[in-house]
């Protein structure tokens, strides 16, 4: 299994790491280097261009830019894969995202990943002009111009909402034949168009890891799935259940931070791999105070819990 960080700070959620809010663009390089340094698999953003205002109350009006961030975050490390949690794929014309993708995946060494959602904030859709209702076939006519204008010489699109012909398109991403492709989405199209790619991301995780077996065997039951069983990706953007620190970590005792520890292994050892999930993100508890206790945590995690966990395919794959 391996595991994967969200960089905090790059949206201000209520009651979510507070402390990150100060963050400036030394102290994201900071975070950046030590996730590298610590071997995480990789680092990922979410994306909303904006927020309408019945959401603020929940996830805040205060979004960076998430292309802008992966590329910040490319050149701030050296190992760690760049990702998204995720990209909003019908907010974006397809030749000027082929365009940043590639840019990223050159000057990040090819660690790019890119995974991929339709979005669900009517108001960001009607303020770009993109017919809400309509987001799943752009975003399918969105994957289908990328794989164009990556593989052909001369690339030549025609759908429903793009034309692109006529058009040398350089450079093309680093990874060959592209970087792989993740998608978000818990519902049957979502689960269909990640049978058609690299890798699903449940996403948004208002469900418990329990539910994931019956969308799982959906996927696997698509003909696009067959012959990807060693390769293909399920991340699970949650931590285990009960695996809580209320009081933090700096203050937690080793018999604290030993039974922390043992629910997690418990966790990823069992239900985790026994489902399928592949790639998990370490969630530090919210109730860190300072970014030197979130470091803390995260170099805690790669030595006592990275360590009981098993790598490779789960046995259910």
């Amino acid at each position: 299994m391996d595991f994967d960080v969200i960089l905090p700070g790059t949206n201000r959620i209520p009651g979510a790491h507070g402390w990150a809010h100060a963050l400036d663009a030394d102290g994201f390089r900071r975070i950046l280097a030590v996730v590298d340094r610590l071997g995480y698999r990789s680092v990922s953003v979410s994306e909303h261009l904006a927020m309408p205002h019945a959401e603020v109350p929940r996830l805040g009006p205060y979004w960076q830019d998430a292309l802008t961030v992966m590329a910040f975050a490319a050149a701030a490390t050296r190992r760690v894969r760049i990702d998204a949690a995720v990209l909003v794929l019908p907010y974006h014309h397809p030749l000027r995202l082929a365009k940043q993708l590639a840019t990223i995946d050159v000057l990040s060494g090819g660690r790019l990943n890119i995974s991929v959602g339709v979005g669900h904030a009517v108001a960001e859709f009607e303020a770009l002009g993109v017919p809400f209702a309509r987001r799943g076939a752009i975003a399918d006519e969105i994957l289908d111009a990328l794989r164009a204008l990556w593989g052909q010489e001369r690339p030549r699109h025609r759908g429903e909402r793009f034309a692109i012909s006529g058009l040398a398109v350089e450079p093309t991403p680093l990874q060959r034949p592209r970087p792989p492709i993740f998608v978000g989405g818990n519902s049957k199209p979502a689960l269909r168009r990640a049978a058609r790619h690299d890798g699903w991301q449940p996403n948004p995780v208002r469900f418990t890891v329990g539910e994931i077996p019956p969308l799982l065997d959906y996927l696997r039951s698509q003909p696009e799935f067959e012959g990807k069983a060693a390769t293909f990706d399920l991340n699970w953007l949650k931590s285990p259940t009960g695996a809580r620190l209320p009081g933090g970590f700096a203050g937690a005792g080793p018999a604290v931070l030993a039974e922390h520890r043992d629910r997690l292994v418990e966790a990823y050892r069992g239900e985790y791999r026994s489902i399928g999930i592949t790639r998990t993100v370490v969630e530090p508890p919210r109730s860190l105070a300072s970014e030197g206790e979130y470091l803390d945590y995260l170099a805690w995690f790669t030595e006592e819990v990275v360590p009981a966990v098993p790598t490779g395919r789960p046995p259910s794959w």
